[in-house]
Parts: C-alpha cells; structure tokens; sequence
C-alpha cells in the first residue's frame, strides 16, 4: 500500500491497518480464488483515501471506532470492485504498473469476481446495521453503475463541461461523498452536518479526479503505470483537452473526432503535446483549486480537533501530489 508522509495518515495510521484486515476478512464458503484475486487486488497499491475521509470525518465527529473501521473496509471494497469491472470495459492490463485481473482472468471469471467484491462490500456496510447508511450505500453503486452506462452509450448532452463533471462525479466524487457522507451519519449528527460533510467529500471528489486527468497527461508512463494521456487516446475527453478546444475554437471538428476515435497516432501524438505545452493543465489545475477551497470552507464550522486538520491536510495534498 502506499502510504504518505503527511500529518493527516499519521493520524489513522493503526485504524489503517485493521481497515486493510477488515477487507480481508470474508463471511467464508467461497472459492480459494477469490482470496487469491481480492489479495492481489488490495495489494497492488493505492493511496486509500476513501477509508482515511471516512476515518478523520469520524474521528473529527466523534463516531464509533469499530463501526468507523468497518464503513472505511465497505467504501474501499466498493471502490476496489469499481476498478475490477473499470479495468475490464477498458481493456486495461496494467494499473499502478501492476496486472489487472483481467490480464490474468477470464472474462467471465473477471466479472464474476468484481461481482463478488461489491457484494462484500455491501456485506461489510449492512453489518453496522444502520438502514440509511445502506440506502446511500447502494445509492452510490447505483450511481457508479450508470456512469459506466452512460459513458459506454453516450449522452446527449449539449454541454461538454457539464458532461464531463457529471461523468467524473459518478466516478470518483460519489465515493468521496458517500465516504464523509456515511462518516457523519455513523456519528449521529444532525441533517446539516451530514449534508455539510456530504458536501465536503463531493468537492474533494471532483478536484481529485480533476488532478488525475492532469497528471494522465504530465506524468510519465513508468509512474503511472499506463500509457501518458489514455483517456485521450480512448476517446475520452477530460478537463485539460475540454480547456484546450475551449481555447482552439478555430477546429470546431476536433472534439467530434476524439470521440470518435477519427485521429490517427501521429495527430494524436501532436495533439498530447500541444495540450501539454498550451496553458490547459494550469487551467485545470485551478479548478481543481476552486472546489478545494470550497472543500475547506465547509469544515470551518466542524469541531476544532486533530481530525480536522487532517481533513484540511487531506485536502490540500489531493492537489499538490504528483502522482
């Protein structure tokens, strides 16, 4: 797993370690491979920044210990599922320079454990035994699921920017929020905190995927562990491309060819370095800015404690990090 030098991780780091058991940790009955494959999954990296939101907001909140430990194990399951039926649609062999499971499994066997894993997750966040925490817990896999839908059918929607952060909130920013939102219920607060928190997670959500379709074009493929701008090449348009043609209205055209895949390598290759040199990622980055100082605002109100620096920590390192 990989982990950070910053004040707020310290700050969970033992609860950390028995989230990482607790997803491990499964009702039994099933195949062996199942272990196998959800060992592999949870060992290949990743920053866990779900079950850290979910731990600070509870830590901050004053919820349970145990019950805080098992939201942060459900959230991260629930993500980890996501990535197992991204990675498939996608047809991705590598994620943090690692194999995907579909690179070592069959189609079927893939979907099947994916499948499982939401399934786990969803065991782990009804054994708190709170109902309105599982109704925003399936309302998130609802929202996730029809993001991937959508994206595989198109929409119709005449707003490219709306599209783009309607996209990237089923994505990523509904974990987010389910993960703070969930927090604050645990800990019995009223309807304005959970919202505030709720909100908190979405704002934080959305800049952190914006930085990623960054980094998807300014870093380098030995780190990130998949081809330099992917999206682009799969026809995906995210926030620096949408802040270029913004800026190149003069091809009114392009956007219609990226989606439909109408470039060839060579255009492509140009097209990715002159987003690069153009001014978009800074664009972007500024965006990504603007909802993390919403974020920020939002907790000035919250209870004065270490769990809440670390949230403003958190927050401030999910648009400084590089990678």
């Amino acid at each position: 797993m990989e982990t950070t030098t910053t004040t707020f991780f310290d700050l969970v780091r033992a609860d950390l370690e028995k989230v990482e058991a607790r997803m491990r940790q499964g009702p039994g009955g099933h195949h062996p491979q199942l272990n196998d494959a959800i060992e592999h999954l949870l060992s290949s990296g990743g920053k866990r920044l779900r079950p850290i939101l979910v731990l600070l907001t509870c830590g901050m909140l004053g919820a349970d210990c145990d019950e805080s430990i098992t939201l942060a194990a459900a959230v991260e399951m629930l993500h980890t599922a996501t990535l197992v039926h991204d990675d498939l649609i996608d047809g991705s062999l590598l994620r943090r320079g690692y194999p995907t499971l579909n690179a070592k499994l069959s189609l079927g066997a893939t979907v099947l454990t994916g499948d499982y894993i939401f399934a786990r997750a969803a065991y782990l966040a009804s054994v708190i035994g709170s109902k309105a925490l599982m109704r925003i817990f399936s309302r998130t896999l609802m929202t996730i699921v029809n993001g991937e839908i959508s994206q595989l059918f198109g929409t119709q929607d005449d707003d490219p920017r709306q599209e783009y952060f309607d996209r990237i909130y089923a994505k990523t920013a509904s974990l987010f929020e389910v993960s703070c939102e969930g927090a604050a219920l645990l800990s019995g607060c009223d309807n304005e905190v959970v919202t505030t928190m709720k909100s908190f997670g979405y704002n934080v959500g959305i800049a952190f995927q914006i930085v990623d379709d960054i980094l998807d074009f300014v870093s380098d493929q030995e780190r990130v562990g998949k081809p330099v701008a992917n999206d682009l090449r799969q026809g995906l348009i995210t926030l620096p491309t949408l802040c270029y043609l913004e800026s190149n209205l003069e091809d009114g055209s392009l956007r219609e060819k990226l989606l439909h895949r109408e470039l060839d390598d060579e255009t492509i290759e140009c097209l990715i370095e002159d987003i690069r040199t153009s001014g978009a990622t800074d664009q972007a980055l500024e965006q990504a800015n603007q909802f993390i100082s919403t974020a920020k605002k939002l907790l000035m109100d919250m209870p004065s404690n270490p769990e809440r620096e670390g949230l403003y920590e958190l927050a401030d390192y999910v648009v400084q990090r590089t990678i």
